[in-house]
């Protein structure tokens, strides 16, 4: 493909990813990550996995794109924003914004796949795949070598421009496309909130985030009890934890999305803690029908509650 198609072509793909809600597009030439390669290794030798046990299945997938498509030139990375200024009650129980309103794996999915449709019609037959949380690709080295910014100390992608409450995507494809200069300058400084602010001491030195600490992993991940050593660690978050993003100074610039989808269910925003210990089946199915926080099942819920209510 000569460099004037490559160019129109990638243009088009990002005005259309524009047009569909997603902030940023950029593109990486797809690759083995090798630097990222002994970074892995050690980080599951380290156990900062925890009973994740997925993360040590597919090692060669997380760092070739090419196993995930066949012959793969290009990945594509997006950002989609879910960032809100809406707050849960003063004396609520907290759950991660990001899980205010509908599971964000079908809302992204559908607009992926969108996208592969609008590529495909110019470009006709094509392998290329859409990736929403869901396959052993790592999401956030690829954003950063698409340019769309920096890997911070507390392992998130930051954005100059909109921080960090956003859902990363990709889409992988068998085609060369205009690549975007990667993300080379740190902007964290010698700033350190989200370590400090961390409760359960999860963020280490060196962008290395053990996650076996992590409270979205006691509360969504972990499937056994909560260890007691955590109690009295776990704030009041029972579903995921903001805390670390809230305090970093880059989300200063965040600004609310406008996706009707990620509005929270009326209900939500009115809980008090006494609702949250009272919560019976049939209020966690209406309010969180199709929220990511049924992730956890009502059990997993309760647990978290009884947990935290007893801290």
């Amino acid at each position: 493909m000569n460099p004037l198609k490559k160019r129109e072509i990638t243009l088009s793909l990002k005005q259309e990813a524009k047009k569909l809600g997603f902030d940023f597009c950029g593109v990486a030439k797809s690759e083995f990550l090798k630097s990222e390669e002994s970074h892995l290794e050690n980080w599951l030798k380290n156990g900062f996995h925890g009973e994740m046990t997925y993360m040590e299945n597919h090692f060669d997938l997380r760092l070739d794109p090419g196993k995930l498509v066949e012959n793969a030139k290009s990945v594509v990375s997006l950002t989609y924003n879910y960032f809100t200024e809406k707050e849960m009650q003063a004396d609520s129980f907290q759950i991660s914004k990001y899980a205010f309103g509908e599971d964000y794996h079908h809302i992204i999915k559908e607009k992926l796949f969108r996208l592969i449709n609008f590529l495909k019609q110019d470009l006709g037959h094509i392998n290329i795949r859409a990736f929403v949380d869901s396959a052993p690709i790592l999401e956030r080295v690829w954003a950063e070598k698409a340019g769309l910014g920096w890997i911070g100390k507390n392992t998130l992608l930051i954005n100059k421009n909109r921080g960090s409450f956003y859902f990363l995507a990709e889409l992988v494809l068998d085609v060369e496309l205009e690549y975007d200069p990667p993300f080379k300058t740190d902007h964290c400084g010698t700033c350190t909130k989200c370590i400090d602010a961390c409760p359960t001491e999860a963020i280490l030195p060196g962008k290395v985030l053990d996650g076996s600490k992590c409270i979205s992993y006691f509360t969504i991940e972990l499937k056994e009890e909560i260890p007691t050593s955590m109690k009295g660690k776990l704030n009041d978050w029972i579903f995921g934890c903001d805390i670390c993003q809230d305090v970093c100074p880059w989300n200063r610039f965040s600004k609310p999305h406008r996706e009707m989808a990620f509005q929270p269910h009326p209900d939500l925003l009115e809980m008090t803690k006494k609702d949250w210990i009272e919560l019976e089946e049939t209020t966690f199915q209406k309010v969180f029908k199709k929220s990511a926080v049924k992730r956890t099942k009502f059990n997993g819920l309760k647990r978290n509650i009884d947990f935290v209510q007893n801290q």
